[in-house]
């Protein structure tokens, strides 16, 4: 029983992140929650295992990205919370990891738009956790994509908004040309400034990388031409 423990452990580690980012593209919802039910149980039976940790993290944002998406808020805030503390976890264990930090601060970025009430704190908490990871990796595309998501969702009252977020994607865009997410939330805020055939051009990009992603495809079709 001991010997099958560790091969469901094993299976389930290894079935993130690509199996994660599967369900994410296609918003489904059960696969990622059964996945995270999965990835629980395994980080349960390794406590001292931070990536362990950070992969309930990232299943948590994904799934927290999804009802974004899909705009149920409660679902959002309960799974960004979750994963907050898992992201807590592995940088308790490791905290030399840019990715972990990383991870933090895309969770705690997702709480603003789930629970506006708590867009000082968790907009703060976000920005200092993006920064580390940057200290720690100053080239990491996935640090300034979930920068410029934070600064995206963050109210501008606040020091967020559009124009705040759009050098940081467009950054992540030039460090990883071959990721469709930069171009996917560069679209997003040209789009909330009226420039809609930029952010045509930028989620026609987004599909051609990503082709699987519905969200992506979903933006495109609600983008005037003009």
């Amino acid at each position: 029983m001991e010997g099958m423990a560790a091969i469901l452990l094993m299976a389930a580690l290894l079935a993130a992140p690509g199996a994660l980012e599967n369900a994410r593209d296609r918003q489904d919802r059960a696969a990622l929650e059964k996945q995270i039910s999965e990835l629980s149980a395994a980080s349960q039976k390794a406590p001292h295992d931070a990536d362990a940790q950070y992969r309930v993290a990232l299943a948590s944002s994904y799934l927290a990205e999804i009802a974004l998406e899909l705009r149920d808020r409660g679902a959002a805030e309960h799974a960004a919370e979750s994963g907050i503390q898992a992201a807590e976890r592995a940088i308790a264990i490791n905290s030399k990891s840019a990715e972990y930090y990383r991870v933090l601060g895309t969770l705690c970025g997702q709480v603003v738009p789930a629970n506006v009430l708590f867009a000082f704190s968790y907009g703060r908490r976000a920005r200092d956790a993006i920064g580390k990871a940057l200290e720690l990796d100053p080239k990491s595309p996935q640090a300034y994509l979930a920068r410029g998501v934070g600064n995206y969702y963050l109210p501008d009252a606040l020091g967020g908004g559009p124009p705040v977020a759009i050098p940081d994607f467009r950054k992540a865009a030039e460090l990883d040309p071959s990721s469709a997410e930069p171009y996917l939330w560069l679209g997003l805020a040209l789009r909330k400034q009226h420039h809609n055939a930029e952010a045509r051009q930028a989620f026609e990009k987004a599909v051609r990388l990503d082709p699987a992603r519905l969200w992506i495809k979903q933006q495109l079709e609600k983008t005037p031409a003009q």
